[in-house]
């Protein structure tokens, strides 16, 4: 059977993929992440997770290779990773109130036969109205610098959240029933 290999550095995508009790491998992907302005969110993140996957296929033999990259959507921004504490206040700020997309591309590759699919998911956050305060203490706290929008839906105080639409997973940041589904068409039997 073949190995699958999650290649990324992301400890939630690593523990969303635990829960399915699916065997694989960790091995962190250094692949360097680019933006592209003209893109929509999903685009761009089909994008990165493609090129993520065909750069980190070339030191891989016989395996199914996973790869993602999640962006935040709103108000026509397409917002990543905050650079910093004053940028990642900046991005709570401006979606503070407002609904946001969020949303995860990832592919499948698979490095025997050369074969892969790239999907993206796509899930809604209604914010509510955050005061600067608690903008400033959640990020002090968690220091969400390695998160896209500035935090992780599973750390963030019920205060901020007035309603969540689509996959929780995506949110986190693996659409993990997408992901067993198209692993089932690889021809992975999945546990669920």
């Amino acid at each position: 059977m073949k190995q699958i290999i999650l290649a990324s550095s992301s400890p939630r995508r690593k523990a969303l993929l635990d829960q399915t009790g699916l065997k694989f491998k960790v091995v962190e992907n250094k692949s360097r992440e680019y933006s592209d302005p003209k893109l929509k969110a999903r685009e761009l993140v089909e994008k990165i997770s493609l090129e993520k996957a065909k750069t980190f296929s070339k030191k891989i033999n016989n395996s199914i290779i996973i790869t993602a990259d999640t962006l935040v959507a709103c108000s026509g921004k397409v917002i990543g990773k905050p650079k910093d504490k004053k940028d990642a206040k900046k991005v709570l700020e401006f979606l503070s109130g407002k609904m946001h997309l969020v949303v995860t591309g990832f592919t499948l590759y698979d490095t025997q036969n050369n074969r892969f699919i790239t999907k993206s998911v796509k899930s809604k956050v209604y914010f509510n109205k955050i005061s600067k305060k608690e903008i400033d203490k959640y990020v002090t706290l968690k220091k969400p610098f390695d998160k896209a929008g500035a935090y992780g839906i599973q750390e963030l105080p019920k205060t901020f959240v007035n309603k969540i639409e689509g996959d929780y997973d995506n949110i986190i940041g693996l659409p993990v029933k997408t992901l067993l589904k198209e692993l089932r068409r690889f021809g992975i039997k999945t546990p669920r």
